[in-house]
């Protein structure tokens, strides 16, 4: 089940930067548990970690203390049977004992299965199987769940691999062992065993896409550490720092942009249970956060709740916050899901906050590119708003970018030709588990190949600015003629009134495929189907204006932000067989 020879070759030319093989680091680091050694040794009593759960309670952690907890973590794991390359399965949430078992981990050389419990209990019973788990740590609100995954009493569940399962937070109880009991029985030294590298598979993370079985994406403790370096170095940040954290660490985001790019520079990290409007702006200014990494959707709710508050005639940060209490703030990371033109330009001028969009997939470890940090305001947003598409910037070390014709035949594009963005580097995935086919696919000329249509324009410096049009298989079909779903939502959410509006291709009798508008409008607006069709037909040609409008109050996403058009597909079932003519 492991890639050919010719797919490993390709691999590796993928996962080569400016013609300097994988082997060749580019940190100065023996594997995580040596560079969180070196911080614990230079910085003990600085804080790295503050954690903030669900009713608001904060914990802090030092790197001593932190280190300490991760040691103790580290001889559970190996009490409990798990040794080097092993594989431990969480189904748990943001949490400090959820990141002190990931350090545990990796301190072990063992990789991490974090499940997303947004998941069904199939998808999850399937990853449980594929991931090769040995352990599972279960967050103790979960844990009828997970029996129930683990029994196969539903269809399609079951997971013989996992030997324990360990109960993180509630009650101890005889039923299972309790991680913060058992870790107060284990020593504070630990050290991580000979064979620990930084080749040691570091996360297996599996892809969230709405078709087939998920793909398992395997990442070393190189993948991680050398993207942290990457980001740090692009962004500027320092050990002086402190990020935020708002976004699941189930997710590459979440783990590299906040939990292993703070450890990377000496910095520090505040975590929350998740994302909430209320709490956002005044947990940065009590904290004196200087980033935060989001996705698109955080930002629309940013928005939304600060209109809201403006109109309670309150402070748009939220109660007792002033724009002077985040004097202190520098930007926003923003990436991971479709940033459109109107959102970039609503964020910036009612915050007055840079957005540095960015982008990157779990296969590529986290980010590969980001809008410079050097620009000045001006030429930042002509970026985000004066092409169409906001820009996602240029290639960061350790990865170069390109276009490739979108036929799968390595021919590289040049200048504005749209086409498949590809990406090799040392951030560049191992492979993914036990799937050969995809493998020899997505390598098949030495880049990793992302699915993603997109094109790139360069400044007066001749740098690569490059532009994110659309999955390549989300791409509207019609007739032969290809459309990018962004160019029409684009238009959409133009319209007065229009909160989420998403081209949809669904099926046609006429056509193959047929462009139809799914849309979520804001709170007292009442626009007809008429109307928008009638202001999409003003910007768009007949061809590529929706036919059909359905309104709706939720879009499924991904946990990371994501849209999953695929999903709403049938929601246009009733105009299959519909020929659309424009009207004269």
């Amino acid at each position: 089940m492991h890639p050919d020879a010719q797919t490993l070759a390709n691999i590796r030319a993928a996962r080569t930067y400016r013609e300097r093989p994988p082997e060749h680091y580019l940190v100065p680091y023996r594997h995580i548990a040596h560079l969180l050694e070196c911080r614990t040794r230079e910085s003990p009593e600085k804080v790295f970690l503050i954690a903030y759960d669900a009713d608001g309670a904060r914990t802090e952690y030092t790197y001593a203390q932190f280190n300490a907890e991760v040691n103790r973590a580290a001889n559970l794991l190996q009490a409990l049977g798990v040794r080097h390359g092993d594989r431990v399965a969480t189904l748990a949430y943001n949490h400090a004992e959820t990141v002190i078992l990931y350090f545990a981990c990796w301190k072990l050389g063992a990789a991490l299965a974090p499940q997303n419990v947004a998941e069904d209990d199939a998808r999850i019973a399937y990853t449980l199987r594929n991931s090769e788990a040995v352990v599972l740590f279960v967050r103790h609100e979960y844990l009828e769940r997970a029996e129930r995954i683990l029994s196969g009493a539903a269809e399609g569940t079951g997971a013989p691999n996992i030997r324990r399962v360990v109960q993180m937070g509630g009650a101890p109880s005889d039923a299972f062992l309790h991680f913060g009991t058992a870790l107060a029985e284990q020593s504070d030294v630990f050290s991580a065993p000979d064979q620990c590298s930084l080749e040691s598979e570091a996360l297996l993370v599996y892809t969230s896409g709405t078709t087939g079985a998920p793909k398992g994406v395997v990442l070393t403790q190189y993948n991680l550490l050398v993207d942290a370096r990457g980001i740090s170095d692009w962004q500027g940040i320092t050990g002086n720092q402190r990020l935020m954290c708002v976004l699941p660490i189930h997710h590459v985001n979440g783990i590299v942009v906040t939990l292993i790019t703070p450890l990377y520079v000496g910095g520090s990290v505040v975590l929350n249970r998740q994302f909430q409007s209320h709490t956002f702006w005044q947990r940065i200014a009590a904290e004196r956060v200087h980033i935060v990494s989001v996705v698109p959707t955080l930002l629309q709710f940013c928005c939304e709740y600060a209109d809201a508050q403006r109109a309670r005639g309150e402070s748009i940060w939220g109660p007792g916050v002033r724009r002077e209490d985040l004097a202190h703030f520098r930007h926003m990371i923003c990436g991971a899901g479709t940033l459109s033109v109107a959102l970039a330009k609503r964020f910036e001028e009612q915050f007055n906050i840079p957005i540095l969009h960015g982008y990157g997939l779990s296969e590529t470890t986290c980010y590969s590119c980001f809008l410079p940090i050097d620009l000045s305001d001006d030429e930042r947003q002509a970026w985000l708003q004066a092409h169409g598409y906001p820009s996602i910037g240029c290639p960061i070390s350790p990865n170069e970018m390109a276009i490739f014709d979108a036929s799968g035949e390595g021919v590289q594009l040049g200048e504005g030709e749209r086409g498949e963005i590809c990406i090799r580097g040392h951030n560049v995935m191992k492979y993914y588990f036990q799937r050969p086919e995809a493998n020899a696919e997505t390598f098949k000329f030495g880049w990793f190949r992302s699915g993603d249509e997109g094109f790139f324009l360069r400044d007066a410096r001749g740098r690569q600015f490059f532009f994110i049009t659309g999955r390549i298989k989300e791409l509207i079909n019609r007739g032969g003629v290809k459309f990018s779903p962004f160019d029409i939502e684009e238009v959409l959410l133009s319209i007065p009134g229009v909160r989420i509006g998403l081209a949809i291709a669904f099926e046609n009798v006429y056509y193959g495929e047929e462009v139809g508008a799914y849309v979520v409008l804001e709170e007292g607006a009442a626009l007809t189907e008429e109307q928008i069709l009638l202001a999409c037909r003003a910007k768009l040609t007949f061809e590529k204006s929706p036919k059909v409008v359905v309104f709706g109050t939720e879009v499924p996403v991904t946990t990371t932000g994501k849209y999953q058009r695929l999903k709403l597909r049938d929601h246009f079932a009733a105009w299959r067989e519909v020929q659309f003519r424009p009207q004269s």
